[in-house]
């Protein structure tokens, strides 16, 4: 499979002076049926397979206000990507076979990229029981309950051994409500600076820990969310290396920032938080080292009244999306840190293989060269909160295609 999924740049040259070998999709029989291709320059342009995002909230059905299937697939489609997966904190909550379908019926009119939905672990993400996995997994792509962690040690492991015995995949939201105090940001400089409250770092590592010993247990295949601590990449790196069938992901935000950059405004809020520089520069190792196995967005778009209050007061969540590949090419790519390849595995390739989402001809053409500067106004998202405001980046997507129909021009 990793042999199908690798692309082949359209620009070879360029390719070798960033170190990268090539990626292998077939250039030339897309010609014909993307007439757009025809008019690139070759010696400037870059083709790369479609990306694909574990990790992202299209809030529909029941919060259109913040996002819809057709805006989330448009942004999507900006940054490159043609295939994500939806979390399930929705209206009504995938936990049942009918409730599901709500939310595929809107995806089969409106998608314009492929669309996975998520179900539910638990009935109505509550936690108290499980929902109707096996009537659900024909048309979930994992389960999870994200945006809350399965607190019952008993229930995560109901739920491990139903989703074996279906072959899927838990994918798991970890956070112990036990250790957080009411807290927004991570417990560290910035929080007891400002008086806030903090978030410390055992409510994320603590239940993938417990997790980890439900794995051994269980043999479940499983894949913990959006890590954010150095504790968090340890454990994963130590359940790895014991056999364990278990990947991760971690998003741009936590790889570029800290919460030494934290300011009193919304778009710097997200769950789990900006952690500090020792944790940052532990999950660039976890990248390296191949602990952690993809980049995942968490594109998680709210209304502005709702991101306008502060540390304290806005919902938890930003978006990145449209952003995410220009975030990783300018900070690890251009200052030699990662090479193309691997980060094109992080965004495509990785992801794809463990979630078994084919790429088929699914690719996305760049301009490597192209200067911008990140304006949420710019964004197709209905989502404007990033914490890259105004941040300096190159490339430019200049085209996406999926399924063979333009999802993306520019």
């Amino acid at each position: 499979m990793l042999q199908q999924l690798k692309a082949k740049t359209i620009n070879m040259a360029a390719m070798k002076k960033v170190g990268s070998p090539s990626f292998y999709v077939d250039v030339a029989a897309h010609l014909s049926s993307c007439p757009a291709l025809s008019v690139f320059n070759c010696d400037k342009y870059f083709i790369f397979p479609g990306f694909c995002d574990v990790h992202v909230h299209f809030r529909e059905p029941g919060f259109s206000y913040k996002e819809t299937i057709e805006t989330g697939c448009k942004a999507s489609a900006r940054g490159g990507y043609t295939a994500v997966c939806t979390m399930p904190n929705l209206n009504p909550v995938p936990d049942t076979a009918e409730h599901l379908k709500e939310q595929t019926d809107i995806i089969k009119k409106d998608a314009t990229i492929n669309v996975y939905p998520y179900a539910s672990i638990t009935i109505g993400q509550k936690g108290e029981e499980l929902s109707e996995m096996k009537a659900m997994a024909g048309n979930a792509i994992a389960f999870s309950d994200d945006g809350r962690g399965v607190q019952s040690e008993e229930l995560m492991r109901q739920a491990m051994l139903e989703a074996k015995a279906l072959g899927k995949m838990i994918v798991a939201h970890c956070e112990d409500n036990s250790l957080l105090f009411g807290g927004y940001i991570h417990d560290g400089d910035y929080c007891k600076e400002h008086s806030h409250k903090g978030i410390c770092s055992e409510s994320e590592w603590k239940p993938i820990e417990r997790d980890l010993e439900l794995v051994k247990e269980t043999g479940c295949k499983y894949h913990v969310c959006h890590i954010s601590t150095k504790e968090s990449v340890e454990l994963i790196r130590k359940a790895k290396a014991e056999g364990l069938d278990v990947t991760c992901e971690t998003g741009p935000h936590y790889l570029v920032l800290d919460d030494s950059v934290l300011q009193e405004d919304g778009r710097f809020k997200m769950n789990p938080p900006l952690r500090s520089r020792e944790d940052k520069l532990a999950l660039i190792e976890g990248i390296k080292d191949g602990t952690i196995d993809m980049i995942a967005t968490d594109h998680a778009p709210h209304s502005a009244e709702e991101k306008s209050k502060g540390l304290a007061g806005s919902a938890f969540g930003v978006v990145g999306i449209e952003t995410a590949f220009q975030i990783m090419y300018t900070h690890f790519v251009e200052t030699g840190e990662l090479t193309l390849e691997k980060v094109i595995e992080l965004l495509a390739i990785n992801p794809r293989e463990r979630f078994g989402i084919p790429l088929g001809t699914d690719f996305t053409v760049w301009d490597l060269e192209k200067e911008n500067v990140i304006k949420p106004e710019d964004f197709l998202s209905k989502g404007r909160a990033t914490p890259f405001e105004n941040m300096k980046v190159k490339g430019e997507c200049i085209l996406t295609v999926c399924n063979g129909k333009v999802a993306y021009t520019k």
